[in-house]
């Protein structure tokens, strides 16, 4: 298959593209530091583009098979708008180039619930900052990038992971449509389940959470690592 991911120089992204690479599919990695990217292979392409240039992205979409995007920028009070304006120069140029199967990563803030096991600290106090002062602007962007997507007619899918952090390899993660307990998901798990929904035609036009049911960090060391190391 000849896969686009876009965000492919973040953390995730990496991780898709090598797992794709080693699922044997021809992948288009775009990012805008395309002289950083660490990965090399020969059914890799590695194209310098920016998601808010519809040129870029229509060259970057035109003549594969599907598109998946693990675009991700900082949290802050400042509006945020690449998630809407990306999804819909990714939209438009599949539609004029007749690209079906798109996946994209959002994540489970879009639609908070408190967690069976979050406890008081984590459901009253942390995930309402989180949700409604520290990432307002980004989650609300991620909505208008789910309304936008799922108002097409294309093949989607919408990936909601929870708390992301690292593990070496993918793990037996739980895949469940609408909320999920789980305050946890691995990248790798993430990049994993991305690449798994383009065989799986269950989740079509769905939004999904992917929870990571092992080796979770707990609440301080995962704002200690990932939290407030931006990462």
């Amino acid at each position: 298959m000849r896969i686009t991911v876009f965000g492919a120089n973040g953390p995730t992204g990496r991780l898709l593209t090598d797992q794709a690479l080693t699922a044997g599919h021809r992948v288009t990695a775009v990012t805008r530091q395309p002289k950083l990217f660490p990965l090399h292979h020969d059914r890799l392409e590695v194209i310098g583009a920016d998601v808010l240039d519809p040129a870029a992205v229509d060259a970057a979409v035109a003549q594969r098979d599907a598109v998946l995007s693990t675009l991700g920028v900082p949290a802050g009070k400042e509006p945020i708008s690449t998630y809407s304006r990306g999804a819909a120069n990714i939209v438009a140029a599949m539609q004029r180039h007749r690209v079906r199967r798109l996946a994209v990563v959002s994540s489970s803030g879009v639609d908070p619930h408190p967690y069976s096991d979050g406890g008081i600290l984590f459901n009253r106090v942390l995930l309402p900052y989180v949700t409604r002062v520290l990432g307002k602007t980004l989650y609300d962007d991620m909505r208008r990038m789910e309304t936008l997507i799922r108002a097409t007619d294309l093949d989607w899918t919408i990936v909601r992971p929870s708390g992301l952090y690292h593990l070496p390899s993918v793990t037996d993660y739980t895949v469940v449509e609408g909320h999920a307990d789980g305050r946890f998901t691995a990248r790798v798990d993430l990049a994993a389940s991305l690449l798994a929904v383009l065989d799986d035609d269950r989740y079509l036009r769905t939004a999904i959470n992917v929870i990571t049911t092992v080796d979770n960090p707990t609440l301080f060391q995962w704002i200690r690592r990932e939290a407030l190391a931006n990462s």
